[in-house]
Formats: C-alpha cells, structure tokens, sequence
C-alpha cells in the first residue's frame, strides 16, 4: 500500500469512528438536556439538586470539550481495533453518567437529592473510570498531541480530579461534594478558555 493509500485509508477509518462517536455522544447530550428540562416542566414535582445539577452541568461541559479535541485523532496514521473499541468505551462513559444523572424513574427515591446520595459511589466510580480514560485518550493521540498543547498543567488537573472523585467515593459529606463539583467545574472552564485561546 502507498503512502497516500494509507493516509487515505486512514482519514475513512476516523470519519467512520467520529460517527460512531457522535451517535453515542449525542444520545448521551440528548439525554442530560431532556433531563435538565423536567425542572422547567414540572417544578413542583422535580426539585433540583445543588449538587446534581453541578455535576449535569460539568458532564454536559465535558462531552463538548472530548467532541471538540477527538478532531486530533485524525493524526493517526495507523488505526486497531483495540484503539476503536476504546473509544467506544469512552464515549459510552458519557452516556453511563448521563443515565446516572437523569434516570427513568426516581419515585423510590425522596427527590434528586436523595436518589444521588443513594447512588453517589456507582456515579463517582463511572466518573473516577472517564478520567482514567481521558489520560489514555490523551496518549493515545501521541507525544506530538500532547507537547503541542499540554505541559505540566494537564497531569496536575488530571490527578486533582482523580484524587477528588476517589475520595468523595468514601467521604459522605454532602460539603465534600459541593466543594469538588464546584472546583471541577471552576477548572474546567478555565481549562478550556485556555486551551481555545492556545488554539485561536
């Protein structure tokens, strides 16, 4: 095969990830967005969450930034199986939370509050497992990915982050919580203005 050949051969096989992951991407903003609008719907009966509703917001923030920088991974040349079946497990992390945070039903539970402090250790281990896989999403785009837009920032944010979400796995204070829900979401969007501003 030419080289040509393979960079061609290479540009379909990402065009053909990059849907699959937008399918599963979008099931999983459909469902944080329809989720989101049951407290306009029905706001005597669905009664928001200081804490849940932070974290919707932080996930939600999340899946567009991962949408946004998985245009990189068309600087790989040479593409397995193995690199496609993680990605359909990152993205379908996405869609863990987002079924987490919005279930079909919470009748059994005393409101939103309720229902994610019952389930808080199922939440913070899919999210504790996202940010394990975004260091890997992160290496697997190579050396080149990472020294063009990361230094030492980016293990620091990933180990606040996965140190903050293993303890709140054990800690059950609810002001734990809201302190690490806020600081991620404080990080986040710092992160992303400055990456973007990096990028303009």
């Amino acid at each position: 095969m030419t080289e040509a050949a393979s960079i061609a051969d290479a540009h379909e096989t990402f065009v053909h990830v990059r849907i699959i992951i937008g399918m599963i991407l979008g099931i999983s903003v459909s469902r944080l967005v329809t989720g989101m609008t049951r407290f306009v719907q029905h706001p005597g009966r669905e009664r928001a969450y200081s804490v849940h509703l932070a974290w919707v917001v932080f996930v939600l923030l999340f899946i567009i930034h991962f949408w946004w920088f998985e245009f990189s991974l068309v600087k790989i040349q040479t593409w397995s199986f193995a690199a496609y079946f993680f990605l359909i497990i990152y993205a379908g992390t996405f869609a863990v939370l987002a079924a987490m945070l919005f279930p079909d039903h919470i009748d059994e539970y005393n409101g939103f509050r309720g229902y994610f402090q019952a389930r808080r250790k199922w939440f913070y281990s899919a999210l504790l497992i996202l940010f394990v896989l975004d260091v890997v999403d992160t290496l697997l785009k190579g050396k080149a990915y990472y020294h063009e837009l990361y230094d030492w920032d980016y293990p620091l944010r990933q180990g606040l982050f996965i140190a903050g979400t293993a303890a709140a796995l054990f800690v059950r204070s609810e002001k734990y919580q809201a302190a690490l829900v806020y600081l991620a979401l404080l990080v986040q969007i710092v992160w992303i203005i400055s990456l973007f501003e990096f990028l303009h």
